[in-house]
């Protein structure tokens, strides 16, 4: 199994800005149809009643994307978030023209770790009229997963091309250089993601990354400590500072998870 920063620090520090994976290890999601047993288990009366009545809808209406896009809300915040998938997976079928259900799912299987189905759904997404810059970041992501970087690239800079301020998007970019070792130009994206008032702090995290993967240990533990408690800055460094010292850095670097919220 790849090494995963978020087992070894108590932040998952190392990350990317989109809410999507790069690397790390993948997660198996099981398809299929949705069974009474698959009906969320916890949660307030309240939302269970309400996943209730929507399951019943989905059931009657698998067909209907908005009842599936509000059923799959539903079970992910109870927690069910395989669930939640496979009323995606399902509803996406149903729908493969829709380009809402296209980019839930196509997002739901890049979270999961499966960037080629991620890919399919993104595009079937985009080719229904959806060319966001979201869309093209989230595809970024997936094309960097596989290794694709020159190409995820070309996505990130379409997607800034409509959304130049975004800094998450920014910052996906400055990593995808990261991954391909052209470290100045991840560190000068990177530098300007950070700057920008409405960055996420997890962007800062990306950036001190690469200040540490240059030996710029002071200057990344100041941007760390923007953040972070001291105690989980000076674990982060150490583990930096070791994973420095390695042969194959680049290849740990490929196999850090990372996501944001």
């Amino acid at each position: 199994m790849p090494i995963s920063v978020s087992a070894l620090i108590r932040l998952p520090v190392i990350v990317l800005a989109t809410g999507l994976v790069l690397g790390g290890c993948q997660q198996t999601m099981t398809t299929g149809s949705i069974s009474k047993e698959a009906a969320p288990a916890q949660g307030s009366q309240q939302e269970l009643q309400q996943a209730a009545a929507l399951q019943k809808r989905f059931k009657k209406d698998p067909g209907n994307a908005q009842v599936a896009l509000a059923f799959s809300e539903s079970l992910k915040e109870l927690g069910r978030t395989e669930q939640a998938v496979m009323v995606l997976e399902r509803a996406s079928k149903e729908n493969p023209g829709d380009a809402r259900l296209q980019s839930a799912y196509g997002r739901a299987m890049l979270k999961a770790g499966n960037p080629s189905d991620a890919i399919v759904a993104l595009e079937k997404a985009s080719q229904a009229g959806d060319t966001s810059a979201p869309i093209l970041s989230a595809l970024g992501a997936a094309l960097d997963q596989l290794g694709r970087n020159e190409e995820a690239r070309e996505r990130y800079k379409m997607a800034l091309a409509k959304d130049p301020d975004n800094p998450s998007i920014l910052a996906n970019l400055g990593l995808s250089y990261a991954l391909s070792n052209n470290i100045d130009d991840a560190e000068l994206t990177l530098r300007r993601a950070a700057n920008y008032p409405a960055a996420d702090p997890k962007v800062r995290q990306n950036l001190v990354l690469v200040l540490a993967l240059q030996g710029k240990f002071a200057e990344a533990e100041d941007f760390a400590s923007q953040d972070l408690p001291p105690e989980d800055v000076r674990v982060n460094m150490a583990y930096l500072k070791q994973m420095m010292k390695s042969p194959d850095r680049w290849q740990k670097l490929k196999n850090i998870d990372g996501a944001t919220g």
